[in-house]
């Protein structure tokens, strides 16, 4: 039966899983809200900016492993989304964008806030496709979803030109499309332990791609089955227990140079899960590129990523943690040194984690926050991280568990601190959910607390004041010492700035105020803002403002 375009298409979300999409309405797309109050079955989640609602739905594809949807309007809605298409291909997150076009017949003449989105996104995106006919819309829509999520995850956009929605189409809905997943043959594994039995330092590289609960089981059980040394990628330290005798680190920006050489001692490296980027590799030094200084294990369902960087001595294109079920099975080679690896790499890693009080005179040690909070948070707490220098301590001080959720940025976009943790706060609401926000990315999209009052979202914001750009304020401090340039801050309260939104307001002035301030916090009903008045002297959990001037290396400078 002939139905309109707008109903059909939300017809063909809700079979391809949907049930919440996050937006910033736009008159390019308003047929499309019409429909969709027809479908309650479909959440629909206004924002207010489009990189929130990309963020959003970005970090609902994290904790679902489903891709994420969101909904933005022509031209400047487009482009704000970017931020999200930009970090769903970095991140490898399953996302769908649906944008609002010009009406077909206005195409090509320049009309108002028309783009050429084929042309805008085909470097980030996996694939544009704008429907004009909406006959094909069911064909597009479990396409786009299939694509989002096969082989590494990532973005795809679907245009509508606005009068295409109104249009009657009599299409049948296409149901969502398997995701085909290669496992391992036994001949695979029998390669992979016979490197094992020759190796005395196996170090297992464990990435994304281990996150749901079977991968994080079957990393568990291989570890313990091979004796094998786990490292866990960027953003995965929830991936593994941190307290475990197999546990010796993790691979994220500005670790210790030691650290990662200890891990660089490993004799055999077992890549699983991960694509193995710039971060995790530590600039492509961990295996080196593109020859390995040991033989290389790369396990990853995408083959265009096997062999892409690095000389793979053994590639498999396989299921992830169905390789690693596997290698569980048999029992692990007696190698008497391996036991002695395991324990010096895990001692180094639990040294590191250790928090040992540093007070400032300029402001709060943002580490005694996160350390106090580690004590008092539920062990099952959602963490999500804003990118910047501050997630430093949350990296290195957290007891991190495979209970923990971490919602952050690989790509290292600032701005997923506040609607992450709304997208966190809709789809668990049973959870205790964290964020650690800079100054910086709180500004960015921290207009989003609108969206968690309106939700009745009980998040908890910890936002790291030191009035700078860290990150950046980092790089110049050694590179250029004492010649501050664009990263200095002139902020609000960001406490009286959360008592306007509604929310309850903290603030943190000296270490004294810490525990008072993080058992009010977390006993709050509703959303809480702190504002931490954090030291910047303390730049990050690896070094101070001053360290840096002592190793500073940047070229002199006559004034």
């Amino acid at each position: 039966m002939p139905r309109r375009a707008a109903g059909l298409l939300v017809d063909c979300l809700r079979a391809q899983g949907a049930d919440r999409i996050f937006c910033v309405p736009g008159e390019s797309y308003l047929t499309l809200l019409d429909a969709l109050y027809d479908a309650p079955e479909i959440q629909v989640v206004t924002c207010r900016h489009e990189g929130g609602a990309g963020f959003m739905a970005v970090a609902d594809a994290k904790i679902t492993g489903r891709p994420g949807l969101c909904a933005v309007s022509r031209g400047p809605g487009a482009t704000n989304v970017s931020i999200a298409i930009h970090t769903s291909e970095q991140d490898a997150v399953p996302l769908v964008v649906l944008i609002g076009q010009v009406a077909r017949r206005d195409r090509g003449r320049g009309a108002f806030q028309e783009v050429d989105y084929a042309k805008t996104f085909s470097d980030m995106a996996k694939g544009v496709w704008e429907v004009s006919d909406a006959g094909c819309l069911p064909e597009v829509v479990a396409r786009a979803f299939h694509v989002a999520e096969s082989d590494t995850p990532g973005p795809v956009v679907l245009v509508l030109p606005e009068d295409m929605l109104s249009d009657t189409a009599s299409a049948e809905v296409v149901p969502k499309l398997p995701v085909a997943m290669a496992a391992p043959g036994p001949e695979d594994v029998e390669a992979v332990l016979e490197l094992l039995a020759r190796s005395e330092r196996p170090l297992l590289i464990a990435g994304g791609r281990l996150g749901a609960p079977a991968g994080r089981s079957a990393l568990l059980k291989a570890a313990e089955a091979q004796d094998l040394a786990v490292a866990l990628s960027f953003k995965r330290q929830d991936h593994f227990p941190n307290d475990h005798p197999n546990f010796a680190g993790y691979l994220g920006f500005k670790i210790p140079r030691p650290q990662v050489e200890a891990l660089g001692e490993a004799d055999l490296v077992l890549a699983v899960g991960t694509r193995l980027t710039d971060v995790t590799t530590q600039g492509y030094t961990l295996p080196h590129a593109p020859l390995p200084d040991q033989p290389l294990v790369h396990v990853y369902p995408d083959p265009a990523r096997i062999g892409a960087v690095f000389r793979t001595t053994i590639g498999l294109p396989v299921d992830p943690v169905t390789f690693l079920e596997r290698l569980a099975e048999p029992p692990a080679p007696a190698v008497a040194a391996r036991k002695a690896w395991l324990a010096s790499l895990h001692e180094r890693a639990r040294k590191l984690a250790a928090y040992t009080p540093q007070a400032k005179s300029d402001g709060v040690n943002f580490g005694a926050v996160v350390h106090a909070l580690g004590r008092k948070a539920a062990p099952d707490a959602v963490i999500v991280m804003d990118a910047g220098n501050f997630s430093s301590w949350v990296h290195r001080h957290w007891p991190w568990r495979p209970e923990n959720l971490i919602l952050g940025t690989v790509g290292g976009a600032m701005g997923l601190g506040m609607p992450g943790a709304v997208a966190a706060g809709l789809r668990l609401p049973e959870r205790q959910v964290l964020s650690f926000v800079g100054d910086g990315g709180m500004l960015m999209t921290g207009g989003e607390l609108a969206t968690a009052m309106q939700h009745g979202l009980a998040l908890k914001v910890f936002v790291s004041n030191n009035r700078s750009y860290g990150t950046i304020r980092l790089h110049q401090e050694r590179d250029y010492p004492g010649r501050v340039s664009a990263t200095e801050l002139a902020n609000p309260d960001f406490a009286e700035l959360a008592r306007a939104f509604g929310a309850t307001g903290l603030v943190v002035e000296t270490e004294d105020d810490i525990e008072e301030a993080v058992a009010a916090a977390l006993a709050a009903d509703g959303p809480v803002i702190v504002d931490v008045r954090a030291s910047l002297e303390a730049i990050s959990a690896y070094t101070t403002i001053e360290q840096l001037h002592g190793a500073a290396k940047g070229p002199k400078i006559s004034k």
